[in-house]
């Protein structure tokens, strides 16, 4: 039926409508008005895209709209690409638009500084942030070029490295200073610098020795350099911990205080409030990701409603040989995988393994048998569940396969061990007995080089190892056992000292481990090998019953034992020292020397160093007050290739000879020096008494008296009469008792 327009008046002018009576369109108008503001907040701009041709647009769009999608919703005509008219191609950047701006927020977080493709990542940011820059006056409207300030020689920050006698430096941290030495074979240290309060907790190297780590409440602060000037500062407040990846390029800081940031901090932003631990990128000395701590699953107080203490696992964020990636343990679920430098989780989502426990990465490269594409990789073990086994597992990063795994009965504890070469990893099995009473421990050892990464198990062991270190650079081993572990004993129980090593094999390949001799009735706790390999050093530390230090050499290179014919080593005990109150064991990088030292962080006696060589002959000790720390600067890796290394072995005999000649030079030079500060001594006291004595003899001229005053009381001998002494004299001639009844 078609409308009727009948109820209409026939004419229709400005006076139908009353002016009081005017519709409302204010409702309509609120509806329908577009806000500025929030328009453009919907909008982001994306650089970094490729600059193709008009023709392939569409396809560039539609390639980049796959990538768009995964953060928020936008669609093909959201996207403007503009076009160069001179070269009709793209100009490198686009603009889009989303449903939301909270869309257009998450797309900048998850998008920005991702890769594109291999050639180019993108950069996203939101439009109006263009405006916001430019109405504070950040930004000229006309192009005025960036000011080059002229090039200015910096600091070597490792000058250290060229010392002509390759001496090695140290820190010490005594009292509230802390200084940096060089190493003198014989003599003190040479100071280069103290300073005081250069520290408010502790100091630390970096791994390379670039850096000296300063800890203070505001953050940490990195030195270095000749003058040793600050080089970067990252402001964590109350900071506590601090470790650096591998290679120098990423530091982790840690504050059991939540992190409060202030509004206008220059570094830290709202999304670092709260936080616990900061990755840093040292270069740039900004932050690239915070997290918080992990609080762990149980009870957080005690029988008597006291908090609980637990203890932090530290390092929490564990590094790859490589710095590409950092990981974090989350117990009893996952680890997490992180990409550097972006800090994204790799794919997206975390490695679900139930129970697990612990994992630890490979330290080096890992370079397996058939294996040619790029891998790193992490071994971790989880507890028995139900009826399900323990099981250890090696996977491979970014791949996430497996690439073996072993089950394991009985298991009350694991310890996971690599090889610093990454050619094996040690699972050192704590089991119980099945009535649970006693325990034992297996040794699990994957050959990770080796085709199908095969397994050797060492079942031979029936005490507890309560300590195990690999050789650094090689293929043997030592192990602390005992047959009983009692906590918080007062007299520690004795422990066994045994030493493995592979026997010889036809080929290139390494043999099966053998046990090469066992010392029994110790009470050493502690294993330290030499950075170099061969030498060991096994002690006793933290304890104030027994101190001794056993060094001892694996290739020593007198008579080897016929039992001993088939293997590659050949034992020897070098030396026995002892040092009081013990604390700490350190090795110089190059293994030519050892400091031990006596900490008052522990205990307040005899604190202080004592330097050995590296067969336990001890060159100087020395008491300090208050004293703290003993740290060697870390050298970086050779330049030598191996080729190079293995010529200066061969010849090292013959390079000997020159360094004891100027060991010898520099010895006669400090006699020399001695004698000749005696002599300067004797001849100032010599030129003294002369001087006493003249003006002695001034002094009798004036009083009248005789130059020599011996001539003058020979003649008042002579003049005086002689005199009768007469002396008495008792004297006992014998002594006898005699008892009367």
């Amino acid at each position: 039926m078609a409308p009727s327009f009948e109820h209409l008046p026939e004419e229709m002018d400005d006076a139908y409508y009353d002016e009081e009576e005017e519709i409302d369109f204010s409702d309509l108008r609120e509806q329908y008005e577009v806000r500025l503001e929030e328009g453009l907040d919907a909008f982001v701009v994306i650089d970094g895209l490729p600059v193709v041709p008009e023709a392939n647009k569409q396809k560039l769009v539609k390639f980049l709209l796959r990538k768009l999608a995964t953060a928020g919703k936008t669609k093909e005509d959201a996207v403007f690409m503009p076009i160069n008219e001179n070269t009709k191609q793209t100009e490198g950047y686009a603009f889009v638009e989303y449903e939301t701006p909270e869309q257009a927020v998450a797309a900048i977080k998850a998008l920005n500084g991702t890769l594109l493709d291999r050639s180019h990542t993108l950069l996203v940011n939101k439009l109006t942030d263009i405006d916001r820059y430019g109405r504070e006056g950040r930004i000229d409207d006309e192009y005025s070029p960036p000011h080059i300030p002229p090039f200015e020689e910096k600091e070597h920050l490792r000058w250290w490295l060229g010392d002509y006698n390759a001496r090695d430096q140290l820190v010490m941290y005594r009292g509230e200073t802390v200084g940096v030495f060089w190493n003198k074979k014989r003599e003190s240290p040479e100071n280069i610098i103290d300073r005081q309060h250069w520290t408010e907790s502790f100091v630390q190297w970096s791994p390379m020795g670039t850096f000296l780590t300063s800890m203070h409440q505001q953050g940490v602060q990195l030195w270095g350099g000749p003058t040793w000037q600050r080089q970067k500062r990252f402001a964590h407040p109350f900071v506590n911990l601090v470790d650096f990846s591998p290679t120098e390029k990423y530091l982790t800081t840690w504050s059991n205080k939540p992190i409060q940031v202030d509004e206008g901090n220059p570094i830290l932003t709202a999304e670092d409030d709260g936080k616990n631990y900061i990755i840093w990128d040292i270069a740039t000395g900004k932050p690239l990701r915070s997290f918080v701590n992990i609080e762990v699953p149980g009870p957080t107080l005690d029988e008597s409603g006291q908090p609980i203490k637990r203890k932090i696992q530290w390092p929490a964020f564990k590094w790859s040989a490589d710095d590409k990636y950092v990981a974090r343990l989350s117990p009893g679920q996952s680890i997490s995988v992180y990409e550097l430098p972006r800090m994204n989780l790799l794919d997206k989502t975390s490695i679900k393994i139930e129970g697990v426990v612990d994992f630890e990465w490979a330290p080096s490269n890992p370079q397996r048998d058939g294996i040619k594409t790029y891998e790193q990789l992490f071994c971790y073990w989880t507890p028995e569940i139900g009826s399900n086994p323990a099981k250890v597992g090696l996977m491979t990063i970014p791949s996430k396969d497996i690439v073996r795994t072993r089950n394991l009965f009985n298991v009350s504890d694991a310890k996971l061990h690599w090889q610093s070469q990454s050619a094996y990893v040690c699972v050192k099995v704590d089991r119980h007995s099945k009535s649970k009473k006693s325990l034992a421990t297996n040794l699990e050892i994957f050959r990770v080089k080796e085709k199908g990464v095969p397994v050797e198990v060492i079942d031979s062991i029936k005490d507890t190892v309560i300590n195990f270190a690999w050789e650094p650079k090689g293929d043997r081993f030592v192990l602390i056992t005992t047959a009983e572990v009692i906590a918080n004993a007062a007299v520690p129980p004795k422990t066994s000292v045994s030493f493995f090593c592979p026997e010889k094999i036809k080929g290139a390949g390494v043999g099966n481990f053998k046990h090469i001799r066992t010392v029994d009735k110790k009470n050493s706790n502690a294993i330290y090998w030499s950075p170099k390999g061969r030498f060991v050093i096994v002690a006793t530390v933290h304890s104030q019953q027994s101190f001794e230090m056993d060094f001892w050499d694996l290739d020593f290179e007198g008579e080897k034992a016929e039992a001993d014919k088939d293997l590659t080593a050949n034992l020897q005990l070098m030396n026995t020292a002892d040092h009081y109150g013990v604390t700490d064991i350190d090795w110089d990088p190059t293994g030519r020397y050892v400091a031990t030292s006596a900490s008052m962080w522990k205990h307040s006696m005899e604190n202080g160093y004592h330097l050995y060589d590296f067969k336990g002959t001890q060159l100087r000790e020395e008491h300090v007050d208050r004293f703290k720390q003993w740290l060697w600067r870390p050298r970086p890796p050779t330049l030598l290739s191996k080729e190079e290394q293995k010529t200066i072995r061969k010849n090292l005999r013959v390079y000997s000879h020159g360094f004891d000649e100027e060991d010898q030079y520099e010895l006669d030079t400090a006699n020399q020096a001695i004698v000749e500060t005696r002599r300067r001594l004797l001849d100032e006291w010599l030129a003294w008494r002369a001087q006493v004595e003249e003006d002695l003899r001034s002094d009798r001229l004036e009083l009248g008296l005789p130059e020599d005053p011996n001539k003058a009381e020979d003649s008042d001998d002579d003049e005086a009469e002689d005199a009768v002494i007469e002396e008495i004299v008792e004297e006992i001639i014998e002594e006898t008792e005699e008892i009367v009844s």
